[in-house]
Formats: C-alpha cells, structure tokens, sequence
C-alpha cells in the first residue's frame, strides 16, 4: 500500500486490525475482532471484542453518512454471510443418503463440508479486509466509530434488518443510481478528467461483473468434475468389492485414481474461486465505490451551480441597493459551495489515482498466484497420470 498521505507505511504497526475466531451459528457468524495499537487514542495496547455482521455495516455506514469523507472512497461493505446453498447442498445428500453407496456418501458429504468451510473462510477474510482497509488509512483511522467498534465490549445494537429497512437500503440503492443518471444529465461537468473516469468506471463495473459471473461458471464446473470423480471411483469400488475374479485389484487401483483426481480438482476450483473470482468481485464492490464518490462530486457541483445562480438573481433583485443582505447571504453560500466543490474534486482526483494503482498491484499479485498454483496443479496431474499408467501396467 503506497504512502501518500491517505495510507499509512507498510511498516506502520500503530494499528493493526485482525479477525482472530469467527463461530457460525444457525442464522449468524460471530467475529472476533482482535486489535494491537501503540494510538493514545485508545485505552489499552490490546483488545479482543465479539462482532456480528450488521454491526459492519453501521459501520460501513457511519463513513458514508459523514459530510467530510465525501471527497474518499468508502470501502464496501462485506457481503452478508450466505451459506444457504451449502447447507441446501448438505440437506439434499443427506435425503439421497438410500440412493448412494456408502463410499460415495461419504465422499459427497467431504466435499461439501470443504466447500462450505471455504465459503465460511471466505466470509471471514471478506469481513477483515474491509476492517483492514479502515485501519490502513490515515484519515479512516482516526474516526471515532472505528474506536468504538474496535474496543467497547458490548454490542453496538446493530439489529438484523427487517423487511422494511431492508426495502428502505433497496431504496437507497436505486436512489443513488437514479442520482448518477439525472446529475449526468443535467450537470455539465467542467473537468474532462471526471467525465472520462464516470464513463471508464461505468464500463469497468460492467466488465467485472460479466468476469464474476464467467469465473463462477468455470468454478462451478471444476466442483461438478470434482463430483463425477466421486461417482465413478465410487462405482469402480463397488464393483471391485462385489467381483471376485481378476479385475477386482483393477478397478480398485482405478478407483483410487480418480479419488485422487477429484482431490486435484477440488484444490483447483478452491484456487480459482479465491484468487480469480473473489478479486473481481471484490474490486466490482469497489468500483460501485468510486463511482458513489462521482456521484458525490457531482452533487457538489450541483449545490455550486445552484448557488451561482441564487446569486445572480439577487444580485439583478438588489442591484439599486448597495450591499444588500439577501446578496452577501447569497455571496457566502455560493463561497462555501465553491470551497467544497473544490475540496472534493481534488481529493477525488487523488482518491482515484490511488484507486488505479491499488487495483492495477492487487490484480497482479493474485493473478501471478493464481498462475503459479494452476502450474502446480498442473503438474500434480501430470505425474498423477504418469504413475497412475505405471500403476496399471503393472497389474496387467
């Protein structure tokens, strides 16, 4: 993370922000929240504190609804945790439990319980990045909610929403898309360097998403490979167990086989997931974030051209009258428009500068990773088949 005044040296330890333990329970997960600081601002060097997920997103929320971090881009939220397609998952084997061998149950049921293990870490790495993000920043750090998130002891009161607050963040949501396309309307914006990174944020959000969804197909299709490898080694085994004669080492040799391909397989669709899928997904999380700063600005730049005209029309109402209060009323505000308009285009400009750069290092780094850990897969599937060869040629 660079140093420029917004995020704090890689060596900085004055913050450090981890999620130590997490618990699942039936319809929640709790986080705990594990915090070292040499800040004063804080009563102790170390704390541990018990977390939940909508706790996050008062916090989350807390950022947003700040009139002084309106020039910043806020980092999204995490997702909330889902894990109803595993244990949907879960649920079904356990009803096609008659239909199966028992190898292959069991088999089925590993698979699923690693899956739905992967999704649990996933969701726990989701929620620390955001929290890391916070704490790396040299203005985020400071505020007052974090500290309260960080140390008090007690719940936030952050209740699950209920159909009507979650209508209400539904609302909020098309609200700020409607903003975006009436203020791209009709405000003209006077900067080419913000209209051009409107319309290429616009396009990235658009390509990321249409990314995600691919490399979820791909994943998906590695996990049902994975599956048909429990299957044919489940029905190779049956079949060596029930033949007596001379294929029966044949078939469990083979069977074995593919068990070991299915472990490949997994590990292969494990990888893709976090290292490909995830970082599109989250970097079109925080794409819809700069764009939200856009928006943001353009709203200033609406209340300027507001207030430039409110002035005009006192002044031409008061123009026989020397220094009239309804005119120096309109002077100030559309001063204090001018000011903040300003303040937020060029903290947005270094906002999205910093965000080229952090997305440009962050894709680089996991698609490198990712590349190294298809190689190793690779070749653990090349010398799987080189001795699984040399294995059957042996019993023949």
């Amino acid at each position: 993370m660079a140093e420029d005044g917004k995020n704090v040296p890689l060596t900085d330890n004055s913050l450090v922000v981890d999620i130590s333990d997490a618990l699942s329970e039936k319809d929640k997960v709790k986080f705990t929240v594990h915090t070292r600081t040499t800040m004063k601002n804080f009563q102790k060097s170390e704390f541990l504190v018990v977390r939940q997920h909508e706790e996050f997103i008062w916090l989350h929320d807390c950022y947003e609804e700040k009139p002084k971090y309106a020039g910043y881009i806020i980092p999204p939220p995490p997702p909330r945790p889902n894990f109803d397609a595993s244990r949907e998952k879960l649920q079904r084997l356990g009803e096609g439990e008659g239909t199966m061998t028992k190898e292959e149950f069991t088999k089925m049921k590993q698979e699923l319980e690693a899956e739905y293990l992967a999704t649990f870490k996933k969701t726990v790495a989701m929620h620390e990045v955001f929290l890391t993000r916070l704490a790396c920043h040299s203005i985020f750090r400071e505020d007052y909610h974090l500290g309260v998130f960080l140390e008090y002891d007690q719940d936030l009161c952050a209740r699950p929403k209920g159909k009507l607050q979650q209508f209400g963040g539904l609302m909020r949501s098309i609200g700020s898309t409607t903003d975006q396309y009436y203020l791209n309307a009709t405000v003209r914006d006077v900067n080419d360097f913000f209209e051009q990174q409107m319309n290429s944020l616009t396009e990235y959000h658009a390509q990321l998403k249409e990314g995600t969804t691919r490399a979820d197909k791909m994943t998906e299709k590695h996990k049902e490979l994975a599956d048909s490898y429990i299957k044919i080694s489940s029905g190779l085994l049956e079949l060596a167990n029930n033949d007596n004669g001379h294929l029966d080492k044949y078939f469990a040799r083979v069977s074995d086989i593919f068990e070991k391909c299915r472990k490949i397989e997994s590990r292969v669709a494990s990888d893709q997931d976090l290292k490909l899928a995830d970082t599109l997904r989250y970097y079109m999380r925080d794409s819809q974030a700069a764009k939200s700063l856009l928006v943001r600005r353009l709203k200033c730049l609406a209340n300027y051209e507001n207030a430039n005209r409110t002035l005009e029309k006192a002044r031409h109402k008061n123009k026989d009258v020397h220094a009239a209060p309804e005119v120096q009323e309109a002077e100030l505000a559309q001063s204090a428009a001018c000011e903040q308009f300003e303040a937020i285009s060029a903290q947005a400009k270094e906002e999205l500068l910093d965000f080229k750069t952090r997305r440009l290092h962050a894709f680089r780094k996991s698609l490198i990773e990712l590349a190294e850990l298809e190689i190793k897969h690779a070749r653990a599937q090349q010398d799987l088949l080189k001795k699984s060869i040399q294995s059957l040629k042996e019993l023949i």
